[in-house]
């Protein structure tokens, strides 16, 4: 047997469209409620942090911020901190955080030990130079002073 066709009035595109962007956004705070909750409470934070009010004074600004900052991006200065930063970034990339943490992780329990007030003699200076960690890491900065002085020539 035949099934009847439903007629359904015919809406205007746009209109439906809208129609269901409205519906969207009346029930977006509800789906959303913790999304909107955390925006919320990160606009107060910008705003008591002044973070706002310097936003609106760059986009007030406009082109001026531009125009200055390219002033300062385009003086030698600028380009030689730049080529250091990045020179200084590649090195540090190329150490082992391993071998910076095992190098660096003794320093505060070294300092903690030894009293600032009563300090070593000399003598005890020059016999812990005589260790086998001490001679390495004397290598090592050996090893670096000699590379700084080459590269100095």
């Amino acid at each position: 047997m035949a099934k009847p066709i439903e007629l359904m009035p015919k809406i205007n595109t746009a209109q439906g469209a809208r129609e269901e962007l409205k519906r969207r956004v009346d029930a977006a705070p509800v789906e959303h409620a913790e999304a909107v909750l955390d925006a919320y409470e990160l606009l107060q934070q910008l705003h008591d942090s002044g973070t706002l009010d310097v936003l609106r004074g760059l986009l007030g600004a406009g082109d001026e911020v531009v125009r200055q900052a390219v002033g300062i991006a385009i003086k030698p200065e600028s380009v030689s901190v730049l080529r250091n930063l990045l020179i200084l970034s590649n090195l540090l990339a190329s150490i082992s955080p391993d071998k910076l943490e095992n190098v660096l992780g003794g320093v505060p329990a070294a300092l903690a030990k030894e009293p600032m007030d009563n300090p070593p003699s000399l003598f005890a200076i020059f016999r812990r130079f005589s260790s086998v960690e001490s001679r390495r890491a004397l290598n090592a900065a050996a090893t670096v002073l000699e590379s700084v002085g080459r590269g100095m020539a």
